[in-house]
C-alpha cells in the first residue's frame, strides 16, 4: 500500500480525463485550507480565547518551533472585477501610513502574548507572505519599513519562504531590487489570462509583454520561484482563447503556476455585479479549458502538485510532493513543515495549536479593537477531538495522496474502520471510477489516490467532511474542477 517516498502521486505524462468524469465531480465545495473551513468559525471564539492559545503556546515549549506570518494588505488602486479577496479601492496612498501603525501595534500584542520580551529573544519565522489586496501598493519605504518592524519582532531563518503577491502594473525593475534587498525569495504574479478581450471584460489590463519583462527581472535578480496565478471561466474566455494563453505561460514558464476555476457569486461579492452573466463560457466550454489545460501543463513539463497547483520538477514544492513533505495552510500547499500560523491585519486568518481565528474584516472595527489594546480577532473557532482527528484524515489526503489506517489508530487511539464506517462505504463508489485504492486489512490497510483521482482530490476530501455531509448547501464555496 506504502509508495515509494521518491515516486510522484501525480503522473509524470498527462491523463485521458473523460468529460463523463470531470461532469460527474462538477459540484462545489471546499478548498481544504483548513479543516473545519472558515465558513465554520463562531463569533464565540474572540481575543480572550485567541490570547489564551498564544499564552498556551509560548508557555509549552512549542515557542521553539518556527511560526508561519500571512500579513494582509487590503489596498488596491483598480477594482478587478472577478476577485473576491477583502480588499478597500483607493487611490489615497497615505492610508497605507496608518494601516502600518496599526499592524505594529498588532505585532506587539503577540510578542506580549508569547512572553517574547521576558524570553529574550524573538520568535522564529520560517514562512512570510504578504497578501491582499496588492501588497505591491506599499511604497518602497512603506515596504521597507514594514519589514524592519517584523524583522526586529521575529527571527527569520535562512532557508525559509518569503513571498509577496505582485500586481504587475504596480511595479518595475527596480521596486524588484526593493524586494530582493528586503527578504524576499518568492513573487506570485496575479495574471488571470493574457487575452486583451477577457482582460478588458474583467477590468484588468496588463500586457504580456509586461509581464514577460518583470519574470526575466526577478530571475535576474536571483528569485528563487515566481508564481502565476491564472483564472479560466472568466467573461469572453473560450477554449482557444485559453489555450492561447496556456501557450504564453509555457513560454514564460513560471518555477510554479496556480489554476482557479473562476466561481461566480455576485450574491456575495459586490465586485463580480459588474460581470455580465452573458459572456461568462458554459460548462462545458470550462471543462473544456480545464481538461486542455492539465494536458498542455503537464505536457510543457509542469507536476501536477495538486489542487490547482502545477510545478516544476526541480521547483521546492514538487521536490516536497515526491518526497512526501508536502503541507497545507491558508495560503495553500506549502513546503516548510505543519507550524501555526499568525495572522496580521483586517481578515487575516490564522492558527495556534487546536484553534483557528480570524481579525475583523472591516478596518473600522480592526482599528477599533488595537486602539482598546485588544486582538482584533473577530471569530474562530476551538477544534474538538473529532475535528482533529478529521483534519489528520483529510491533510493526509490532501498532500501525501494516502493514508494508512493503523497511523490514525495509534495517533488518535481510534479504530479507523470503524470510526470512519460511514465515510469508507462512501468510498467505495469513488474506488469504482477509479479514483481511490482501498486496503481494508485491519493492520496495514489504508487508503491510496490514484493518479487519476489526485486531479479529483476535494472531492475524495469532502467524504471526511462531517459538517458538509451533515449541510448539503454547497453553493457557498467554488467548483471543485
Amino acid at each position: 500500500m506504502r509508495k515509494d517516498t521518491d515516486s510522484a502521486i501525480a503522473p509524470d505524462a498527462p491523463l485521458a480525463l473523460t468529460p463523463e468524469l470531470l461532469r460527474r465531480h462538477d459540484v462545489s465545495g471546499p478548498r481544504y485550507t483548513s479543516y473545519p473551513t472558515a465558513d465554520r468559525f463562531v463569533e464565540a471564539f474572540g481575543a480572550t480565547d485567541y490570547a489564551q492559545a498564544l499564552g498556551q503556546r509560548g508557555g509549552a515549549g512549542a515557542g521553539a518551533l518556527p511560526l508561519s506570518l500571512y500579513v494582509h494588505i487590503p489596498f488596491c488602486e483598480s477594482l478587478c472585477y472577478y476577485c473576491a479577496c477583502n480588499k478597500i479601492i483607493t487611490k489615497h496612498h497615505e492610508r497605507a501610513a496608518e494601516y502600518l501603525r496599526y499592524l505594529a501595534r498588532e505585532v506587539d500584542l503577540h510578542l506580549e502574548a508569547l512572553g517574547a520580551g521576558t524570553a529574550g529573544h524573538a520568535p522564529a519565522i520560517s514562512q512570510l507572505h504578504l497578501g491582499g489586496g496588492t501588497p505591491t501598493f506599499l511604497n518602497d519605504a512603506e515596504l521597507r519599513a514594514l519589514m524592519r518592524m517584523l524583522q526586529r519582532a521575529f527571527h527569520f531563518t535562512p532557508g525559509g519562504e518569503y513571498s509577496i503577491e505582485v500586481d504587475p502594473r504596480t511595479i518595475d525593475a527596480g521596486r524588484l531590487d526593493v524586494l530582493a534587498e528586503l527578504g524576499f525569495n518568492r513573487l506570485s504574479f496575479g495574471v488571470q489570462d493574457f487575452d486583451p478581450a477577457v482582460q478588458k471584460a474583467v477590468h484588468r489590463v496588463q500586457p504580456a509583454e509586461q509581464v514577460f519583462a518583470l519574470v526575466q527581472a526577478a530571475r535576474d535578480r536571483g528569485f528563487e520561484s515566481v508564481n502565476t496565478d491564472l483564472i479560466y471561466g472568466l467573461p469572453l474566455q473560450t477554449p482557444e482563447s485559453f489555450a492561447r494563453t496556456l501557450d504564453q505561460v509555457c513560454a514564460l514558464r513560471p518555477e510554479r503556476i496556480a489554476l482557479y476555476a473562476y466561481a461566480h457569486l455576485p450574491e456575495r461579492f459586490k465586485p463580480q455585479r459588474r460581470i455580465d452573466g452573458a459572456q461568462l463560457p458554459g460548462a462545458a466550454a470550462k471543462l473544456a479549458m480545464l481538461s486542455d489545460a492539465l494536458a498542455r501543463l503537464q505536457g510543457a513539463g509542469y507536476v501536477y502538485v495538486g489542487m490547482d497547483h502545477f510545478a516544476l520538477p526541480d521547483d521546492a514544492l514538487a521536490v516536497a510532493q515526491r518526497q512526501g513533505r508536502l503541507h497545507r495552510n491558508f495560503q495553500g500547499y506549502s513546503t516548510q513543515p505543519d507550524c501555526d500560523l499568525i495572522g496580521l491585519g483586517v481578515s487575516a486568518i490564522g492558527r495556534i495549536g487546536a484553534t483557528y481565528s480570524q481579525n475583523a474584516k472591516t478596518l473600522e472595527e480592526y482599528y477599533d479593537a488595537l486602539d482598546r489594546g485588544c486582538f482584533p480577532v473577530q471569530r474562530g473557532l476551538a477544534l474538538s477531538r473529532d475535528d482533529l482527528v478529521r483534519r489528520a484524515v483529510i491533510m493526509a489526503l490532501m498532500c501525501q495522496g494516502e493514508l494508512m489506517f493503523e497511523s490514525i489508530n495509534l495517533a488518535w487511539l481510534i479504530d479507523f474502520k470503524t470510526y470512519f464506517a460511514t465515510e469508507l462505504e462512501a468510498l467505495r463508489g469513488l474506488a469504482e471510477q477509479g479514483l481511490v485504492s482501498l486496503d481494508l486489512d485491519a493492520r496495514r490497510g489504508g487508503i491510496q489516490v490514484t493518479p487519476l483521482g489526485w486531479y479529483f482530490v476535494r472531492a475524495i476530501a469532502m467524504v471526511f467532511d462531517r459538517y458538509l455531509q451533515a449541510d448539503r448547501n454547497r453553493a457557498r464555496f467554488s467548483k471543485i474542477l
